[in-house]
């Protein structure tokens, strides 16, 4: 478990890295931005409550890669999935819709590494020593995100995809974020995060 110098040290790092990353991206974001509102005709910004640090909700941004279609209500996406744009495809593909959460990262919501924010009825519902994983702040990145970096694929080839994403993928991504927070280091952050850029 991080120490308060711990918490310190990566609070610095995701300051520094989210201030770079936003000067270097901000273009991209913009134009995403545009992409996706005419496309959706909506506000191309996505922003959608998810739990975090301490299962304190907040929200998180992201360009808008989807459009609503009727009937269909699950937060589970797969790939083929019939409500991702064309302009989503492209931007879920180069992570490009992740971009806006650099600005959660240095308003302090999220961190660049650490377990993907959910929606309510995962992380708030943990119990016992599982609850370790609420103890830092959620990333954009991090070792349960690399190893199901094609969740989407996985998923399209279970038949009941909601209940294989329950039941297999977040109890082993429990697991890899447990021993994550507890064997937690600066240097295993930066892999990760160069990790996730290289592919």
């Amino acid at each position: 478990m991080l120490s308060t110098t711990d918490k310190i040290e990566k609070r610095v790092f995701d300051i520094v890295l989210s201030v770079i990353g936003i000067g270097m991206t901000w273009w991209v974001m913009m134009l995403a931005w545009i992409v996706a509102t005419f496309e959706t005709r909506s506000n191309g910004l996505f922003m959608q409550e998810r739990i975090g640090q301490g299962a304190k909700p907040f929200l998180v941004f992201k360009i808008k890669t989807m459009n609503r279609v009727s009937g269909i209500d699950t937060t589970v996406t797969k790939s083929g999935d019939v409500r991702v744009s064309k302009s989503g495809a492209f931007f879920r593909k180069t992570k490009i819709d992740e971009l806006p959460q650099l600005f959660n990262v240095l308003f302090g919501s999220m961190s660049f590494v650490g377990p993907r924010p959910d929606v309510r009825g995962y992380a708030d519902i943990l119990e016992g020593e599982d609850r370790i994983v609420l103890s830092v702040r959620p990333g954009i990145t991090g070792p349960a995100s690399l190893k199901y970096r094609d969740e989407e694929s996985i998923l399209a080839q279970q038949n009941n995809p909601e209940k294989y994403n329950r039941d297999v993928i977040w109890t082993d991504k429990i697991k890899i974020n447990k021993n994550y927070v507890n064997e937690w280091s600066l240097k295993k952050d930066i892999i990760y995060i160069i990790k996730t850029i290289t592919g």
